[in-house]
């Protein structure tokens, strides 16, 4: 055989064993244990090699639609951080307990001389039990002859007034039909509140249905002037912003618990915004059961005693609580007091002021009336009554008026 012959034989054999390993499988390569390659990557965290299928997709072909639900929750989640998490759960879990109250009231129309039903305010109510009723605001409801209540669906239903108590700025309505998927918020407490913690309020400022607003508590037991002529006492200040349309709304905790209602904006320019005060939950809960069961509600009070309108007071520079009239058959009268009087020349004279309860001040009615509520029918109070420049004491034993 020619040397010729032979190189091209030895050339042909090298080209063949070559081709053969450039098709092999490289599967079979990188399974070999010496071989270094990718598949020798260091396993992720929690043990999961790179690029492996966790626990949850194990088994499951790549275009299965649990492969591509991982892939995009992980980055949305990822860009969360815990506090934007609490209020996205928050909000989940009470969008079918708020709902939006329109106030009707009659109009008259000049062009056909007739009445009718027209809009004339309009706030928020929350879900207060699974019987249909719903809490709001007092002024929200005040005047009014026909309650719309529009629920989280945007459907509508026509709702009764069950009892309001103006002292507080509470109301309570109950729905015309029962309503399946309302759920009742958590009730919290607001006693144990602590300035700088988060709260939320849901509300419906300016129309817009279920808007979400974050803040903190800024300010524990405020005094407001409420919409009953009445101050309401330790009520929440909050920076969450709330607007027109949030009155009656939710103030929620970051457990998504009540801890108040939205009532008061307060706002030295006048503008339509400014600083939130809330009636606190632990009020609530005392007014609302009462109203819910009698539609009215009963209070500790002296009995058989009225009083001058503080601005009437003022005005005549008297300081405290200026007895109007008291009925001759109650134990106010049997204990001495007595109301203003006309003399001989036809002009009212003051008899009794009363300046002091169980030791603190009294100002005002208004401080009297809210000294009394922090009682309990039947509890005793002493009062520091003034009359012709003397003051002297009366105990007197509280009953329940409404």
């Amino acid at each position: 055989m020619s040397t010729s012959l032979k190189r091209a034989l030895v050339l042909a054999a090298v080209a063949c064993g070559l081709t053969q390993f450039a098709c092999a499988d490289p599967g079979a390569r990188q399974a070999d244990p010496a071989r270094p390659g990718p598949a020798a990557a260091a396993p992720a965290a929690g043990g999961t090699p790179a690029g492996a299928p966790s626990d949850r997709t194990a088994g499951a072909p790549p275009d299965s639609p649990v492969w591509g639900a991982q892939e995009s929750q992980s980055p949305a989640n990822a860009r969360l951080i815990e506090d934007e998490r609490n209020t996205i759960d928050i909000v989940r879990r009470t969008k079918n307990s708020v709902v939006y109250i329109t106030n009707l009231q009659y109009a008259r129309d000049f062009f056909f001389t007739t009445d009718e039903l027209v809009p004339q305010g309009s706030g928020s109510g929350f879900v207060w039990d699974d019987r249909g009723h719903i809490v709001t605001n007092f002024h929200v409801i005040n005047e009014g002859v026909k309650y719309m209540v529009s629920l989280p669906d945007q459907r509508q239903v026509e709702a009764t007034l069950v009892g309001r108590d103006a002292t507080k700025d509470i109301a309570v309505l109950k729905l015309g039909q029962a309503v399946a998927g309302l759920e009742p918020l958590d009730i919290g407490a607001s006693r144990d509140l602590q300035v700088g913690q988060k709260v939320i309020a849901i509300g419906n400022p300016f129309g817009f249905d279920h808007t979400i607003t974050t803040g903190i508590v800024s300010a524990l037991g405020r005094a407001m002037p409420g919409a009953g002529g009445f101050t309401i006492r330790d009520m929440i200040q909050t920076d969450a912003s709330i607007n027109p349309g949030n009155s009656g709304g939710p103030l929620l905790d970051s457990a998504g618990r009540l801890v108040g209602m939205n009532t008061v904006i307060y706002s030295p320019s006048g503008a339509s915004s400014g600083l939130g005060f809330a009636v606190p939950v632990d009020t609530i809960r005392k007014i609302v059961p009462q109203l819910i069961e009698s539609g009215k509600v009963t209070r500790p009070d002296l009995g058989g005693v009225s009083f001058v309108r503080d601005e009437v007071a003022r005005r005549a520079g008297i300081e405290g609580a200026v007895v109007l009239e008291v009925a001759p058959s109650s134990r106010a009268h049997d204990q001495g007091l007595r109301g203003v009087y006309r003399d001989n020349y036809g002009r009212l004279l003051i008899r009794d002021v009363i300046t002091g309860i169980d030791g603190s001040k009294v100002k005002s009615y208004d401080d009297l009336f809210s000294a009394l509520d922090a009682h309990k029918i039947g509890d005793t109070v002493s009062l520091e009554v003034l009359r012709e420049s003397k003051t002297r004491t009366v105990r007197m034993q509280l009953v329940g008026t409404d």
